[in-house]
């Protein structure tokens, strides 16, 4: 069964850019190793400009936990927290249904 996440940060007034720069220094790569992702979208609130959103999706929920696990993710963190207002707010997700795929729930 899989497994998705949808984060949504606030950064500090003005640091959504610098926020992504940091992304892309750490997480794209990151995300684009892992065999554990399915899919990833970074996603930009068209309707506030200090706000990021991400959909994860996993083979499991196992495979999330290990990447929260990995250094290249404790690198992150450590580079862009100081950006943000505070902590992510995450929603787990199952997902029944995914275009392209032929598992249904």
């Amino acid at each position: 069964m899989t497994f998705a996440l949808i984060v949504k940060h606030t950064t500090r007034p003005g640091k959504r850019d610098e926020v992504r720069k940091v992304w892309e220094k750490h997480m794209a790569p990151a995300v684009a190793a892992n065999p554990g992702h399915l899919a990833y979208f970074y996603c930009f609130d068209n309707a506030d400009p200090d706000s990021i959103s991400a959909f994860q999706q996993y083979v499991s929920a196992e495979a999330s936990q290990e990447f929260l696990e990995a250094d290249s993710y404790a690198a992150y963190l450590k580079d862009v927290e100081p950006l943000l207002q505070g902590p992510p707010q995450v929603t787990a997700l199952t997902p029944m249904w995914c275009k392209g795929s032929t598992a249904r729930r």
